[in-house]
């Protein structure tokens, strides 16, 4: 089933709670950005939920049953927003109905799950993406068009800090407390290593060899709302030491617990300047993928930084921003028939640095990562 892209192509949200989530925060504003989408179905586990989301946003149809909703006739694009041991099962309904995917990442719990949904996509004609939004951030793509341009001539090192607040009171809100166990696959190095080495690798190229750490420096946090005790056993700390194919040398940091100004900063030196992609408060706690970033850059000895940022055009929400820039970058993919959007396989990259990462950081030992397949940009 192809989608005539002359008319609105119809979205269908499993995870649209009404009350609270990603779903509600960022792909529905997203959504009524854009011309191009009309938001058609909504999908929650509970009748009264799903029917309340699609009175609140404006849904034709209300689902609560994944199927059903991916098989509607009235969906083009079912887009996946629900915790991610769901995912691999949401996937596959929508796979099977034959329709477009827009996954949140991290893609799926486990590699071996990753790996079936890339395999499945590689040979279907419908369009696979993950969200791996960080990409989009008019910053991510500011800087690597500096780079491109041979603003910093050749990359010789790249250096990057990132630190999110959760659980720096020791407390954890309910919704999140199943990302602190490591079995789930959504914790620090899923989420913000995946989101922050994504766009590291966007920017400066893959990771060809490397060594790395992981600790659990919080092994014990309360549930804020109940006070419940919750043991953490994913890590809230990754120490990264890297090389890229062009041969530059990485460091990395990226950790939770941090009680004063969490950010993200990534710079980048070459032979004749250097920039940085760093996050502006109040925004950094969150992560890449949803802060304000600045580009920074410098040329020349004893040169000084100058703030080489373009403003997004428009007023939207940073969680927003991002999110709307890759479905408006979906939309120029399927009425030009280019495939520019991080899809399934550049998810399946991702997910095996993370098992590089691990293997690397249980072994203490230096370990060359998978090339990227030839076909993902």
């Amino acid at each position: 089933m192809g989608v005539d892209v002359s008319n609105k192509i119809r979205v269908g949200v499993l995870g649209a709670s009404p009350e609270r989530g990603w779903a509600a925060r960022a792909h529905i504003p997203a959504l009524r950005t854009l011309p191009e989408f009309e938001l058609t179905a909504v999908g929650t586990s509970r009748r009264d939920s799903a029917e309340r989301a699609a009175r609140v946003f404006g849904a034709a149809h209300a689902c609560t049953d994944a199927r059903e909703l991916a098989e509607h006739p009235e969906v083009d694009l079912v887009v996946i927003t629900v915790k991610v041991p769901a995912h691999t099962e949401l996937i596959a309904a929508a796979q099977a109905a034959g329709k477009h995917v827009y996954c949140e990442w991290p893609l799926t719990r486990t590699t071996a799950e990753a790996a079936a949904a890339a395999a499945l996509a590689a040979d279907s004609d419908r369009r696979h993406v993950v969200g791996l939004q960080a990409r989009l951030s008019p910053a991510v793509r500011r800087a690597r068009a500096l780079l491109a341009e041979g603003y910093v001539g050749q990359v010789v090192s790249a250096t990057v800090y990132a630190a999110r607040g959760k659980g720096a009171d020791g407390r954890i809100p309910q919704w999140a407390a199943y990302t602190l166990d490591a079995d789930n696959g959504a914790g620090l190095l899923e989420v913000a290593g995946g989101h922050t080495l994504d766009a590291l690798e966007y920017l400066i190229g893959d990771l060809t060899a490397l060594t790395a750490d992981l600790a659990v420096r919080h092994p014990r946090l309360v549930v804020a709302e109940s006070g419940e005790p919750v043991a953490a056993t994913s890590p809230d700390h990754l120490l990264l030491h890297g090389v890229t194919a062009g041969g530059a040398v990485v460091s990395a940091h990226i950790h939770d617990g941090k009680l004063t100004d969490g950010r993200t900063r990534i710079e980048i030196s070459g032979t004749e300047g250097d920039l940085v992609v760093v996050s502006a408060p109040p925004s950094g706690p969150g992560g890449i993928q949803m802060s304000d970033l600045r580009v920074l850059g410098s040329r020349g000895p004893d040169s000084t930084w100058q703030d080489l940022t373009e403003s997004p055009t428009g007023a939207l929400p940073v969680e927003v921003r991002n999110v709307a820039a890759l479905y408006a970058r979906l939309a120029t993919d399927l009425r030009t028939g280019e495939r520019t959007v991080p899809d399934f396989a550049a998810a399946l990259h991702l997910h095996r640095l993370l098992d590089t990462i691990r293997h690397c950081a249980a072994t203490g030992t230096r370990t060359e990562t998978q090339p990227r397949c030839p076909e993902v940009s």
